[in-house]
């Protein structure tokens, strides 16, 4: 077969970016509370965007935090793009009745070894299980990969919401997405490959720090809730 002859082969890379870590919950959970994220440390937001690709479409959630931690890697120097549509169905899962709820004593109640909130087909009381989650994530996303088909596609959304994206590209296994770890700033790679009639995943990193080699990034791993101590990096 000669190449011409060979299916063209369509790469879409999806470079998924967890929104910075929130500092005014008071240890409570969120989910989808529109709360706001401490962007701070220069530093980390340099070596975001060392890593991210020029000339990628930007999208992002409806909650501000994650529209703060995009202007922080473009305030560090990282080209700013023409627009960054604000997409609902990335938002992180709706937990109902349990948002407000302190976290580390809902975690406590729960099974030992649980990795998320609740079981993935579980709904939170007045709100969404994480297949909720996950069904809506992967219908964003397969419109997204026809409409951009072939180019970097950069999204700064939340931990559950790139859980969502892992599990699909591991066969559409939603529960399989909860193993995974994904941190503040952390850059996870998805790549999707299509040509005529077939279509599968590449999972090029996950939950990549690439601040990690600089003394200050302890700063990012601080739990939930206000700081002890501002980093020296802090921005003034």
């Amino acid at each position: 077969m000669s190449n011409a002859d060979k299916p063209r082969l369509v790469t879409t890379r999806w470079w998924w970016v967890r929104h910075a870590p929130v500092r005014e919950d008071n240890g409570c959970i969120y989910g989808q509370e529109d709360l706001g994220c401490d962007c701070g440390d220069r530093i980390v937001f340099e070596a975001v965007g060392k890593i991210l690709p020029r000339n990628a479409v930007w999208y992002a959630s409806n909650l501000k935090r994650t529209h703060q931690t995009a202007h922080a890697i473009w305030a560090a120097g990282f080209p700013k793009p023409m627009e960054m549509p604000h997409v609902h169905a990335f938002a992180e899962q709706h937990l109902g009745q349990w948002q407000g709820m302190n976290r580390a004593a809902f975690i406590a109640s729960r099974p030992i070894g649980s990795h998320w909130f609740g079981a993935f087909d579980e709904p939170a009381p007045g709100g969404e299980s994480f297949l909720d989650l996950y069904n809506r994530v992967c219908a964003a996303i397969e419109r997204i990969n026809l409409e951009q088909a072939g180019k970097d596609v950069i999204v700064v959304a939340h931990g559950g919401t790139i859980r969502a994206a892992v599990a699909l590209a591991l066969g559409g296994l939603p529960e399989k997405g909860l193993v995974f770890d994904i941190d503040n700033c952390s850059v996870t790679r998805l790549d999707h490959l299509a040509s005529e009639g077939h279509s599968g995943w590449r999972l090029q990193m996950v939950n990549q720090q690439p601040w990690i080699a600089d003394a200050s990034h302890d700063a990012m791993h601080q739990p939930s809730g206000p700081e002890v101590e501002p980093p020296s990096t802090k921005l003034a």
